[in-house]
């Protein structure tokens, strides 16, 4: 009874600070935007600017500049829902697919994005959340994620493929990118090797979302 206990409390430990770092990568989106819009929305440029070298930044920086807070409100409200649902499975998980996806989007966004243009915002990301809770059940053949992902094609997945449409002032390529990035995250973070996992739940620390 003590071991479950402890393990409940483990894992719930986790959760939350998933969930911390999810809010907290919200709110320097947030903090980030109020002082770009103060300063005249000098922070843009720090985006990312296709196939220059000094552009590279916006690999790292882009997803927490956005071009106005309609943007940014129209990010922030997915990027915390699906983030929240990937940080159940802790702190280290939620951070690692946000890597894996940002740098798939950021760098794709680099090598095929239009000259003389700066793509910011978190779309990116949010896209890669989006198809990582779409395909990590695949991956996983657990249950409760293959639900997940249904749930997510159901109410995101219209959303989903406007947002690959080539439109003007709108960055297909990091959605596009983005989406590659959660559906490479799913497989890596995910995948089970063909041959059986003979450990218990408790020792391979199996979590059903």
């Amino acid at each position: 009874m003590s071991t479950e206990r402890d393990e409940g409390t483990r894992r719930w430990n986790e959760q939350q600070a998933g969930l911390i770092a999810v809010a907290a990568m919200a709110a320097v989106m947030w903090v980030v935007e109020i002082v770009d819009q103060v300063s005249g929305d000098d922070l843009d440029r720090f985006g990312i600017r296709p196939r220059a070298v000094d552009g590279l930044d916006g690999v790292l920086f882009s997803p927490f500049l956005h071009g106005s807070f309609g943007h940014l409100i129209g990010n922030t409200v997915p990027f915390v829902i699906m983030g929240g649902v990937i940080a159940l499975s802790g702190a280290a998980r939620v951070l690692v697919v946000t890597a894996i996806v940002g740098l798939v989007a950021g760098l794709g966004t680099w090598l095929t994005a239009p000259d003389n243009s700066i793509t910011v915002g978190a779309s990116g990301i949010v896209l890669g959340y989006a198809t990582y809770l779409l395909t990590r059940g695949i991956f996983s053949r657990r249950l409760g994620q293959i639900l997940v992902g249904v749930i997510v094609g159901v109410v995101w997945g219209g959303s989903l493929l406007l947002s690959l449409v080539p439109r003007e002032g709108v960055s297909w390529q990091a959605h596009f990118f983005g989406a590659v990035g959660g559906v490479l995250a799913a497989y890596l973070l995910n995948a089970r090797p063909d041959r059986p996992d003979r450990r218990t739940p408790d020792e391979r620390g199996a979590r059903p979302w």
